[in-house]
């Protein structure tokens, strides 16, 4: 297909692509929504450091993806992957009621339950969103399929993070945030009894609900397929870097920039909307093909603007006598300095785009068709170690050995291009092996 966007004219792809922009939609809209609530509200009220609670918050919401990928992609192999998706669905809009309680009477505890069933509802729709495109798309399709699913991603992040920032500027803010979290998982329910039914891989499969022993025996089978294990090795990466850059945005923004609210939406939608376009490219930078090709621009840009923004952060001086003085987004931009921090911050997001694409497209194109859905778990499992991971280093870097935040950007800036070498090299080698 000449086009990517023209698959926007099929039932296969618009339902799902619209169901999963909607479920992403509404996680950060919740998510982000309450970190700002952390942030400016109940960080005062519970006595507690921002940095503390806001990392606390993003290892509660992946914890279920460690927990439950492995049970997650032996039900999407083993059950029609439409039927799941309606029931996932309704178990969101079971959760958001939940979470308008939590909101309206202020029951943190409650918004933390909350957070971490809507990371379950995440784990287990993970599989059935990605395990669905090889199946429902043409071969020449895939790569183009994947670009606007990952773009569609990017923008509902980029969308849920600015609606939560808009509504938490509201009157009411508390019920605001309520109403709207509902009505995106009800609009997520509409679009999901679109979704065109998928022949199940698996339906004789017999599902073992033990978690523990379906997640190492899920691994294992993963460090069979080499070809795989360093693609999910590479992903995993991603979530790493990614989490750590953007859990850290909230404070970076109020205590390195001073900035208000409207900083941080701008920071998230330049990375947000850098990470969009450089995954919508990556169809025509691959000529269509499943091809690693573009890997180490993706590398290489990951690295070089992490280490710029450290320069760029640690050189600024924007001359404040008040340290509670907050500015907006146009105040910054007058002053020395500030554009290349933004700069970078798109050009992250766009080396990201180039970085993931095809490591999805890879994952898909390679993986056994009749153990698809389990291999896309066992790559949400270690997504979630090492967006796990990336929360402890950060309370490591920044709450117990006191380290500067320009400094853990830099820090994961050198991580990145040993871990992406590794990768690149690992992946060019095996791949060369399966195609003799």
């Amino acid at each position: 297909m000449s086009n990517q966007f023209a698959l926007f004219k099929t039932r296969r792809f618009t339902p799902m692509f619209a169901t999963q922009f909607l479920g992403a939609f509404n996680d950060n809209v919740f998510k982000q929504g309450l970190i700002l609530v952390l942030t400016f509200v109940a960080a005062s009220q519970l006595k507690m450091e921002i940095s503390l609670l806001n990392n606390l918050a993003a290892m509660l919401f992946v914890l279920p993806f460690f927990l439950f990928s492995a049970l997650a992609g032996q039900l999407a192999d083993k059950y029609e992957k439409a039927k799941l998706t309606r029931l996932i669905k309704l178990l969101e809009i079971i959760i958001m009621v939940l979470a308008s309680v939590g909101f309206i009477f202020e029951i943190y505890s409650l918004l933390f339950v909350a957070l971490f069933l809507m990371g379950t509802h995440s784990t287990f729709f993970g599989p059935i969103k990605y395990a669905y495109l090889p199946q429902a798309m043409h071969e020449d399709e895939l790569v183009g399929a994947n670009g606007l699913f990952q773009m569609g991603t990017s923008m509902a992040i980029l969308t849920g993070m600015m609606l939560a920032g808009v509504l938490t500027q509201q009157d009411h803010m508390m019920w605001w945030l309520s109403g709207v979290v509902l009505a995106i998982a009800c609009l997520g329910y509409f679009t999901s009894r679109f979704v065109p039914a998928m022949p199940a891989p698996q339906p004789n499969f017999t599902v073992d609900w033990n978690i523990f022993r379906t997640s190492w025996q899920t691994i294992k089978y993963l460090y069979s397929l080499p070809i795989m294990w360093f693609t999910i090795m590479g992903n995993s990466w991603f979530w790493f870097y990614g989490a750590t850059l953007t859990v850290q945005t909230p404070e970076f923004a109020k205590t390195i920039l001073h900035g208000n609210e409207s900083v941080i939406i701008l920071m998230l939608t330049l990375f947000s909307v850098g990470t969009a376009l450089g995954s919508l490219l990556c169809k025509t930078l691959t000529k269509n093909q499943v091809s690693l090709k573009l890997l180490p621009f993706g590398i290489a840009g990951l690295t070089i603007f992490a280490i710029d923004l450290y320069f760029e952060l640690s050189g600024l001086n924007l001359n404040i006598s008040d340290k509670n003085t907050h500015f907006g987004v146009m105040e910054l931009l007058n002053m020395d300095g500030t554009i290349w921090v933004f700069i970078d911050l798109f050009l992250l997001g766009f080396s990201g785009g180039i970085y993931i694409v095809p490591l999805y497209a890879f994952m898909q194109a390679f993986a056994p068709e009749s153990h698809r859905a389990r291999v896309i778990g066992a790559n949400n499992i270690f997504n979630a170690l090492f967006m796990v991971s990336s929360a402890i280093f950060a309370i490591v870097c920044l709450n117990m050995i006191k380290m500067p935040l320009p400094m853990l950007f830099a820090a994961v800036g050198v991580l990145n291009v040993l871990i992406g070498v590794w990768v690149l090299v690992n992946l060019k080698k095996h791949h060369q092996l399966i195609t003799k």
